[in-house]
């Protein structure tokens, strides 16, 4: 019989006595593609907003490899109602978290006609939970939610409907979807009622036991119109976390309707002739021609989802806060990407980028929650001013740093005011930070002629996100059309939302997809 020899451990290489070349090695991020994270769906493929077709995708792969499904979070769809036997959706659905508010019972099933007029909400929701590997369509973003629709849009739609909608089973339901608003014509400025109003704030207050409901909103279509979201009080809500689309190539969709108030952006399509988003459809079908904003929003939802699986103690601040730092530039392109005075590039198109769901759950996972809101307001104006070519407006915020009111750091941003003018949509607004920073408010609106101005709006800002309010802030109004027109500025109230903690200390886990600071404005 043969001797083992003793085992010796492996020479070590000599090392080099002349560099040839250096470089900072940084992680990459690789998924693997297991069978239990690609789903066997047939139009998986399809999906190339989440199956690594493109690049960068929404990183969803990387967040279902990490385990993370939606299970045990539950979604509704505030629309015009939802297929439940879809087979595609039935297995998801539920019932809790579903009811008939045109029709006041609890089927949600959607008004069938000639020409499926009342499909929208049944695509939203196979964005968001249609059941993977079942041999049926593709696969939902978060395919182990359970999903339930609101019939609410195929009929009147008042204040009363809508604050029912915004408020059922609070307890119950984690995330409420919706792809819908006032009239996308560039001319409309409306928001919720009184009802719709008080649903929001006691969802956030009082919804997940405390936690608080999140209101995911789609940002709008009307960028054909020249529309602006800012003059749409459902998506400028505090309380709502506004969606903006891209397209696949990074640009900006025809449809796109920008304003301050969106907070992150999410895939969809600009026309027939190109890729759109797979989905469930009407009469147990599917359809890969679902688009615009209202196909952004339910992706961002089924983010979200992951992200509550991953950590289900996040409040809804958090959870804005969140997103904030998981959204990425990315390659999306528009000429008004600007760093804010913390560092970070953020845009009217886009907020603050593309939403990647491997970065949002890993983040989420070691989030430590946020200090209670704090909000201060300052009158800014204390007599009526004129407005000419242009008026500016100058107030001093130091009263935001006393002990009760002390903000560190800013979340949203308000600005309330009242003002009459000729002609409205000739009128842009501006508001610069004491850090630098300015977001513009309103863009010119050329189909807006009304000369009825603006009546106690509230037009709010997500762009100065983590910065510290004490100092000056300047507001801004410039006539953009004839050198005819005038106006009456009669107030303005400046409303700081935020928080005493300095959220620029925070330190964040390291993740798979950044190890370090990188040259897009990411954190």
């Amino acid at each position: 019989m043969a001797t083992l020899g003793r085992l010796c451990p492996a020479p070590t290489p000599p090392l080099p006595t002349q560099i040839l070349w250096f470089e900072q090695q940084t992680v990459k991020r690789r998924t693997k593609r297991s069978a239990s994270v690609v789903p066997t769906d047939p139009w998986f493929h399809k999906q190339w907003y989440m199956n690594n077709d493109i690049n960068p995708d929404l990183n969803i792969l990387t967040a279902w490899s990490k385990g993370y499904t939606g299970l045990g979070v539950v979604l509704s769809i505030l629309d015009d109602g939802i297929e439940k036997d879809h087979p595609d959706l039935a297995a998801n659905y539920d019932p809790l978290a579903s009811y008939d508010f045109n029709s006041y019972d609890p089927d949600p099933q959607p008004r069938y006609t000639t020409g499926d007029e009342n499909r929208h909400g049944t695509r939203c929701a196979g964005e968001v939970a249609a059941v993977a590997n079942n041999r049926l369509c593709g696969a939902g973003v978060a395919y182990n939610a359970r999903v339930g629709g609101v019939r609410m849009l195929d009929g009147a739609v008042t204040d009363v409907v809508e604050a029912q909608s915004l408020s059922l089973r609070p307890q119950h339901i984690h995330i409420y979807s919706a792809s819908w608003g006032p009239t996308d014509d560039g001319k409309t400025v409306d928001g919720p009622g009184v009802l719709a109003a008080e649903a929001f704030h006691r969802g956030v207050t009082q919804g997940r036991g405390g936690l608080g409901s999140i209101f995911i909103w789609a940002s709008g279509n009307g960028g054909i119109n020249y529309d602006n979201c800012n003059c749409d009080g459902y998506a400028n809500s505090v309380y709502t976390l506004a969606v903006g689309s891209v397209l696949a190539g990074g640009h900006r969709p025809r449809y796109g309707e920008g304003c301050a108030a969106i907070l992150t952006t999410t895939y969809s399509s600009r026309s027939r002739s190109e890729v759109q988003i797979v989905t469930a459809d009407l009469h147990h079908r599917c359809t890969d021609k679902h688009t615009g904003t209202s196909a952004s929003a339910p992706l961002a939802a089924g983010i979200i989802a992951l992200a509550l699986e991953a950590n289900p103690a996040l409040t809804w601040r958090d959870m804005q806060h969140l997103v904030v730092r998981s959204s990425q530039p990315a390659h999306l392109q528009a000429e008004d990407w600007a760093v804010n005075g913390v560092g970070r590039k953020v845009s009217h198109h886009y907020g603050y980028g593309l939403l990647d769901a491997g970065r949002l759950v890993e983040m989420a996972k070691a989030w430590t929650g946020t200090q209670p809101q704090r909000m201060c307001s300052v009158k800014a104006l204390h007599a009526p001013r004129k407005i000419g070519s242009q008026l500016t407006i100058s107030t001093d915020a130091s009263s935001c740093s006393g002990r009760t009111k002390r903000i560190r750091s800013l979340e949203h941003v308000q600005v309330q005011l009242s003002l009459s003018y000729s002609r409205r949509g000739d009128l842009t607004i501006t508001l610069t930070s004491p850090m630098g920073t300015t977001s513009t408010l309103v863009t010119v609106r050329p189909y807006d002629t009304s000369d009825q101005g603006y009546r106690d709006w509230t037009f709010m800002s997500t762009h100065f996100w983590d910065e510290n309010p004490n100092g000056t802030w300047t507001l801004r109004l410039e006539n953009k059309g004839d050198a005819y027109n005038t106006g009456l500025l009669t107030s303005v109230t400046l409303h700081l939302h935020g928080t005493n903690e300095d959220m620029r200390s925070r330190r964040f886990v390291a993740t798979d997809t950044c190890l370090r600071r990188d040259t897009q404005g990411a954190v």
